[in-house]
């Protein structure tokens, strides 16, 4: 055969072209999803807010953040859909997690779901859990179960920082690692004292190291319990806000929103919603000392927080990995209002009676119905409503390489149903219509990542949007919104392209409009399983 010398040199050629191919092609994304707990729409600074959040900024700042993402309002739904890209009642999760109720409120993820874990564990992804679960906690129902192989972190609620409490047992992997005490010991650090956001941090970095003797990218859920209240955290901390808040809430409102409208997070013509709080020159000086001081903790929390989210990214940056990692933040609802104007025990828990309480736990303090008025701004309500103030969180994406303007805003209408179909997108999975033997309902969602990779792109296709939650119900279409009104218990019409903060009903303007909304949301909530009065109200 003529020329048959030049057939090895051909195979080597084509060899040599195909290594070197492999050799810089881009591996799969590792993926990081932090989500935090009772956070306010703008209590972080890249939103507007006054707490010191670095970390978090400078995610922002190297990626995009969304202008109109949204949670369920709540804590259970929220990590219910987030994990299954179902609305809430689909999944199982219409209310909390505390009875079975039935179809559409069974306090665990049926049977009809797949979660992120097993959906991604399918793609081949290492699948890592550190934090909070609250989406089933008997047996059998619990992050191991559920695709994560590897998971630290409670399977309930978690109601003290300091302090592992009756029915919030530390799990490891499916074993109980820290029954319930006063004085849990902190594993992985035992010099150090054990403290939530800290250890939930630990374990989520111990796994990422064991992560990297495999060449499978990871996916973490690291799901703090900050900011939920007790209000607890280091004194040390705690002393960096102390005194910052005696300017109180009139004037830390205008001056949020003033600066939200300067960084471009707000209109430049709108006005700020009215405030729903005694004026702050109407308490005694010394009951602005106490609020100050609870408000000064709810920072330090955050604080404390976006230090340890710090952790992640400098392990992440040393070990040459931020490059091919997108990180994700947002949080389950928004801020939380309980339990009144001034929180919790406000007559009995006192800065003179600090030591007695600063550890307690569970229902002891909280900053109350006032500064989450302000966490909240520009919005109106507060976490279990389903107004903006309810439903609206921030939510950052960063993705180095792949966002065309890092540091932008994305005006795409968003929805932490849509995490599932983002993601899977994101990873080359696949999301499946059956799994382990068992029939999985569609998915809600569509991918947000077009939106995420060109901020300036709203996603085609878009849908519409509801919510219920203990009776709360809403439902947009496009910038239209038609919410119940807790105090009336009548429904209103607000364009939220005209007024994001509802203050002006348009019912009487557009009957037909609000005739035809409330049609679309009695045939969601008819499909997805929504109880017209639910059994339980919590």
């Amino acid at each position: 055969m003529k020329y048959k010398w030049l057939i090895p040199s051909l195979v080597l050629l084509l060899a040599a072209c195909w290594c070197q191919g492999q050799s810089t092609a881009k591996p799969r994304p590792n993926i990081v999803l932090i989500l935090a707990d009772d956070l306010g729409y703008s209590d972080i600074g890249c939103y507007g807010g006054e707490l010191q959040t670095p970390n978090l900024d400078k995610l922002a700042a190297g990626g995009v953040r969304f202008l109109n993402f949204y949670n369920n309002g709540r804590c259970c739904p929220s990590r219910a859909s987030l994990l299954t890209g179902l609305f809430p009642h689909e999944a199982g999760i219409g209310d909390m997690v505390y009875a079975n109720d039935g179809p559409g409120y069974r306090g665990y993820l049926d049977s009809n779901t797949v979660t992120l874990a097993e959906t991604l564990g399918q793609a081949g992804y290492q699948t890592l859990m550190s934090g909070k679960w609250h989406v089933g906690h008997a047996e059998g129902q619990w992050p191991t179960d559920r695709g994560f192989q590897k998971f630290y972190g409670i399977n309930k609620h978690v109601d003290s920082y300091y302090k592992v409490l009756p029915g919030c047992e530390v799990y490891l992997n499916g074993s109980q690692l820290i029954p319930s005490t006063a004085r849990p010991v902190n594993t992985l650090n035992p010099e150090k004292e054990w403290y939530t956001t800290d250890a939930f941090t630990d374990y989520a970095l111990s796994f990422l190291k064991q992560a990297r003797h495999t060449d499978n990218p990871f996916f973490l859920y690291l799901a703090y319990n900050s900011p939920h209240f007790p209000l607890e955290a280091p004194d040390s901390v705690i002393k960096k806000y102390v005194g910052k808040y005696k300017m109180g809430w009139d004037r830390l409102r205008e001056e949020k929103f003033k600066r939200m409208k300067e960084m471009g997070l707000v209109p430049a013509g709108s006005a700020l919603s009215p405030s729903e709080n005694p004026r702050w020159d109407s308490l005694s000086a010394d009951d602005q000392n106490e609020m100050d001081f609870r408000r000064a903790i709810y920072a330090a929390q955050v604080d404390v927080m976006d230090r340890n989210i710090g952790r992640v990214l400098n392990y992440l940056d040393s070990t040459r990995q931020m490059d091919n990692t997108v990180i994700i933040f947002l949080s389950d609802n928004g801020c939380s209002a309980e339990e009144g104007n001034f929180g919790l025990n406000f007559d009995k828990y006192r800065i003179k009676n600090y030591e007695d309480w600063k550890h307690e736990g569970g229902w002891s303090v909280s900053q109350g119905q006032c500064w989450a008025n302000v966490s909240n701004v520009p919005f109106r309500l507060y976490k279990k409503f389903v107004h903006q103030g309810g439903i609206a969180t921030p939510f950052i994406v960063h993705w180095p390489g792949h966002i065309d303007h890092p540091g932008s805003f994305s005006t795409q209408v968003g929805h932490i149903i849509d995490l599932m179909p983002t993601l899977v997108d994101i990873a080359g999975g696949r999301y499946p219509r059956t799994f382990n033997g068992r029939t999985i309902s569609p998915e809600e969602g569509i991918s947000l990542r077009a939106a995420l990779e060109h901020p300036g792109v709203l996603v085609a296709g878009q849908r519409d949007l509801a919510w219920e939650h203990i009776g709360n119900k809403a439902y947009r279409e496009g910038n239209m919104k038609l919410v119940l009104e807790p105090a009336t218990k009548q429904w209103a019409l607000y364009d939220l392209s005209s007024d994001p903060y509802e203050m002006h009903d348009l019912s009487g303007k557009f009957p037909e409009k609000k005739a035809t909304l409330l049609k679309k949301y009695e045939q969601w909530a008819a499909r997805t399983g929504v109880r017209p009065y639910p059994i339980k109200k919590s």
